[in-house]
């Protein structure tokens, strides 16, 4: 009566399964748990058929291993082809120019970046380092908190 009931009542538990990988892997969007849900399905149909519940269990093991060794690879590789490249947050500040607005000696000054945004700037703890004045060119090197440390920029003949 037990493997009857089993055989009779298993495609429940493959749904069950089945909703369950799929709430994860819409929480986690990792395709992990998408390949998961995709061989449960397999052993839904094996079900289906009418095979014995250890063949079922197979089949889905070996459709859901087949999908995350052949299938999620490539499908991250293709998600992750058309991604944004343009840089974001302090990413996009290292290295960019800016202009001296108020001078300082490295201790306290203001720099306008060139992406329009004023910072308080430092030079970097060099020994040597000579006074910026406004309107000299300057490039940030790090950021450290709220304020930008920046170096002088290279002058180069136009």
């Amino acid at each position: 009566m037990t493997a009857e009931f089993i055989r009779d009542y298993a495609w429940i538990a493959w749904l069950v399964i089945i909703l369950i990988f799929v709430i994860i892997e819409v929480l986690t969007v990792d395709l992990t748990f998408l390949m998961l849900s995709i061989g449960s399905v397999g052993g839904l149909i094996a079900s289906a058929v009418g095979t014995p519940w250890w063949v079922q269990i197979l089949v889905a093991g070996a459709l859901a291993v087949l999908l995350l060794f052949a299938v999620r690879p490539a499908l991250l590789r293709a998600l992750k082809r058309g991604g944004d490249p343009a840089l974001s947050n302090l990413d996009a500040l290292m290295g960019i120019g800016g202009t001296v607005i108020t001078d300082f000696s490295g201790t306290a000054g203001s720099v306008k970046l060139a992406n329009g945004e004023t910072w308080t700037a430092r030079l970097p703890e060099v020994a040597g380092a000579l006074p910026l004045q406004a309107g000299d060119r300057v490039v940030v090197t790090a950021i450290e908190g709220a304020t930008a440390v920046v170096v002088p920029a290279e002058r180069t003949a136009l």
